[in-house]
């Protein structure tokens, strides 16, 4: 082997570093310039003082005695009624339910926010004087004369006789049925509708060909409807604004 490429090879083999070359089972190590050395670790303990705290036990007791600290109503030799143990229950599956399923808050929240505004709605309509019976059983509320304007005769009542009947005793809303129910008369003698048992109301409202006629007894019809389909319990004043609708719609006719 040429010498310059002789010392070229002692020179890359001195120039790396420390190896472990297997020599008859055993390692022998090149060592090298560059050795790293680890400082030992030094373990230091805390010597500061603990000073433990214990509850003091007469406080405790003294607010164990505190009636105003005791939120479990039932005493010690106290059952709890099954309604308290319904409620229990009924709480304690709601919790376990949002634990169980995190989407149960957000279905729980809008079902009492919608709970929430179905009674505020339901004590709104009751204030107003609504029949809820009517709106929510679909039952019309009972009165001492059911007159029908789809079944009855219009020409076999004697109008003046039993509004005047209604009004004495109060029963306004039967009252405003019977005037609504001689403008039909009034309207089929002056020959603007043909009045017939079966017929409806809002039929009557496209015979009518007149507009200004036409106009009024939709207002007329509103009314009515307010009054004995949705259940709304009016007074004497009240009564006696629609009555002069129905009269100024009685002189129009005439």
């Amino acid at each position: 082997m040429p010498k310059p490429i002789l010392i070229f090879l002692l020179l890359l083999l001195f120039s790396m570093p420390s190896v472990a070359l297997p020599v008859k089972g055993k390692a022998i190590a090149v060592k090298t310039d560059s050795v790293t050395k680890k400082k030992p670790a030094v373990l230091h303990s805390d010597s500061s003082k603990v000073n433990v705290r214990r509850f003091s036990e007469p406080a405790l007791d003294k607010y164990r005695a505190d009636s105003d600290y005791q939120y479990n109503d039932v005493g010690p030799n106290q059952e709890i009624s099954l309604w308290d143990r319904f409620w229990n229950w009924f709480w304690r599956a709601i919790l376990e339910g949002l634990s169980a399923n995190p989407g149960m808050g957000s279905f729980l929240k809008y079902l009492f926010l919608i709970l929430g505004i179905a009674c505020i709605a339901y004590f709104v309509m009751k204030l107003l004087g609504m029949d809820m019976d009517s709106l929510i059983l679909g039952k019309a509320r009972k009165t001492p004369l059911a007159y029908s304007e789809s079944t009855e005769n219009i020409h076999e009542i004697n109008f003046d006789e039993e509004i005047e009947k209604a009004i004495s005793s109060h029963n306004y809303r039967l009252a405003v049925r019977l005037l609504y129910l001689r403008s039909l008369k009034q309207l089929n003698d002056g020959e603007y509708i043909k009045w017939q048992p079966e017929k409806t109301n809002s039929a009557y409202i496209y015979e009518l060909n007149n507009p200004t006629v036409r106009q009024d007894f939709i207002s007329l019809t509103r009314q009515f409807e307010y009054v004995w389909y949705g259940g709304f319990s009016i007074d004497g004043s009240a009564f006696g604004n629609i009555n002069q609708l129905f009269q100024n719609f009685k002189k129009q006719l005439l």
